[in-house]
């Protein structure tokens, strides 16, 4: 038997290199290195920090009995013990943390114990001659006889968790690189959201932005089909040309075509100049036309020509036209069911239709509501000099349960109000609109209004898309959501979601 270890310790050192050398995910064995350490071991508050390579700063990562959330205790270079160790890669060892002037306690986990009776060990974790992290614990001094045998029992423990550290410290370079990336192809636009639908209608603005496909936007009134459509102009080879905006409600027959097409001088009692219509207008650019199903037959007509043949004549001219124009539509009817009806012409719609995109109602928006409200306070508070910075809990409580008809406009329209009403620094229920106190009959009875539930649909929104992207493995959507499997397990359970069906989806 090795004199060094006592075989208590050795029993410990060969339980944590079986824990390293199971199939878990690897933030999973740390944990359970962790758990050994204490219970084998004696030592408490357990910590592994990752070494960013890139910074030289120091995040905990993993740790038993102290809570903190993953991520959020960093230590840069030389900054306390653990940024010490980090950066000199040379352990340190306290035998009474009372008297240490430079040990930090960021996790706040012994305010309330006396440290005078803990010692505390910290030793670099090595990989391949390079330091990936640091292995951090403490122990009551009255259970330490040989402060030095202590540590090379730590650093034995921490040769055992070089390739596993090194290993956490490359799957979040990888997901800080699948961040930067997502976040990198966002396309330029002034779209406010993070929720999943947004992040779908995102995706499909960067997909279609560069050609020169039609598209046809699908979205309730409010909802910001003309951000869609100016988002699409922003990120596409047309940028540099004009985005002409055609109402078509706006727009009686009779001017239909000299609005769309111009005229020539003469061309009808009261042209008493030459002017260029709104196709012309939008050469080499977009041309947007908004509410594109109130067109009378009529117009759809005339409309369908010039998608067709890309070309028109001029009201009261013979010359032809020819025109390089992007085509993006918007309605807030179904076409669809207007097409079956015989309201709306089946060639028209399908020249139109050719990529749809679907935008979602605020009240499908849950996680955006509130941003979308702080942007508006800060925009009003901005334009009428005022001092709100904030919304306090009971009015977003009201923002959260409303069912938001009117949408984004609605909502932006609510919170300019609020901010005119304002005489602090926060937005108060009191100043909300009425409306937003009822809720209608048919909706008082139901949950989806509430916090929880928008918090929950979220949620569970959150993990079915890292399950589909890990094919139903929960140890991998758990590293994707950068949580543990545990949690994942139980989340799976409480919103009752089968993993076993994204198994056999294709990658």
């Amino acid at each position: 038997m090795n004199e060094k270890y006592t075989l208590e310790e050795l029993e410990a050192l060969h339980e944590i290199a079986r824990t390293l050398a199971r199939p878990d995910d690897i933030k999973e064995q740390l944990r359970g290195v962790l758990e050994i350490l204490s219970d084998r071991l004696g030592m408490e508050r357990g910590m592994i920090s990752i070494l960013d390579a890139r910074t030289g700063e120091a995040w905990l990562d993993v740790a038993r009995g102290v809570d903190v959330r993953a991520g959020s205790v960093i230590y840069r270079p030389g900054e306390g013990l653990t940024g010490k160790v980090a950066q000199t890669g040379r352990p340190l060892a306290i035998a009474n943390l009372g008297e240490e002037t430079h040990f930090l306690d960021r996790t706040g986990a012994r305010k309330k114990l006396d440290r005078k009776e803990l010692a505390f060990l910290c030793v670099p974790i090595f990989h391949q001659g390079r330091v990936v992290g640091v292995l951090s614990a403490d122990k009551l001094s009255r259970n330490v006889a040989d402060l030095g045998r202590e540590v090379a029992l730590l650093s034995a423990v921490a040769e055992l968790l070089g390739k596993g550290v090194h290993f956490r410290a490359v799957e979040e370079e990888n997901r800080r690189l699948r961040s930067l990336l997502a976040e990198a192809r966002r396309p330029k636009t002034q779209i406010l959201g993070r929720s999943k639908v947004i992040r779908d209608v995102l995706r499909l603005i960067d997909q279609v932005a560069d050609t020169n496909t039609t598209v046809l936007i699908h979205g309730e009134t409010g909802t910001g089909k003309e951000l869609v459509a100016q988002a699409i102009h922003e990120n596409s080879r047309r940028s540099k040309g004009p985005m002409v905006r055609v109402n078509c409600a706006a727009m009686p027959d009779t001017l239909l075509e000299s609005e769309l097409f111009g005229h020539e001088k003469g061309a009808f009692t009261g042209a008493v100049t030459r002017r260029r219509g709104r196709f012309e207008e939008a050469q080499g650019g977009t041309i947007f036309l908004d509410e594109v199903g109130e067109l009378s037959p009529v117009a759809q007509a005339k409309l369908l020509r010039v998608l067709q043949e890309r070309e028109f004549q001029p009201l009261g001219s013979s010359r032809t036209v020819k025109v390089d124009v992007r085509v993006v539509a918007a309605t807030n009817r179904d076409l669809e069911q207007e097409v079956a009806k015989g309201r709306f012409r089946s060639d028209l719609y399908y020249r139109l239709n050719v990529f749809p995109i679907f935008l979602p109602p605020l009240r499908d928006r849950g996680p955006d509501i509130l941003l979308l409200a702080d942007y508006f306070v800060v925009k009003y508070a901005e334009q009428f000099g005022k001092s709100v910075k904030r919304i306090s809990t009971p009015a977003i409580d009201l923002l959260m349960a409303y069912h938001w008809p009117g949408n984004v406009r609605e909502l932006e329209n609510c919170m300019e109000r609020a901010v005119v009403l304002a005489s602090g620094d926060a937005i108060e229920a009191r100043h909300l609109p009425p409306t937003l106190q009822m809720k209608p009959a048919e909706l008082r009875s139901r949950s989806r209004g509430k916090l929880e539930a928008l918090v929950g649909a979220y949620e569970r929104d959150l993990i079915v898309e890292a399950l589909k992207d890990a094919r139903g493995n929960q140890s991998q959507a758990a590293r994707l959501l950068g949580t543990t499997k545990r949690i994942i397990q139980y989340k799976v359970q409480k919103y009752g979601i089968d993993p076993k069906r994204f198994r056999d989806r294709s990658v």
